[in-house]
């Protein structure tokens, strides 16, 4: 796999297991679709986070109307829905488009070195 540290990646539901569960590094999965309007005002955002701290969590997009198994595994229902794995394990969960600052805040408690 290349590096995705720098960049956000595009994940399906044949490969979430092993690109997002089995994954050393906390990932940040983004459940997004083409006609959700919050979701493109998050990507820019994520983008940043990705390339300011790839080095701490990877950052995942998984659309929503293409990959239906995995949104439903994690009762995934309002757009855009950052989940947090940690260790294979969803340990945080934020609906909604936010700021950079307070994304970084929400995912601070869980990962080491990211600053709200």
């Amino acid at each position: 796999m290349a590096d995705v540290a720098d960049k956000p990646f595009t994940v399906t539901d044949a490969d979430f297991d092993t690109a997002v569960l089995a994954s050393e590094t906390p990932v940040l999965v983004d459940f997004w679709a083409s006609w959700c309007g919050p979701c493109r005002m998050i990507a820019p955002v994520l983008d940043q986070i990705a390339a300011e701290h790839g080095d701490k969590v990877k950052i995942a997009k998984l659309d929503y109307d293409a990959n239906p198994s995995v949104p439903a595994r994690y009762g995934v229902m309002g757009l855009p829905t950052l989940l947090l794995f940690k260790g294979g394990e969803p340990v945080q969960q934020i609906v909604g488009a936010k700021p950079k600052r307070a994304l970084l805040k929400e995912l601070q408690p869980h990962i080491e070195g990211i600053n709200g």
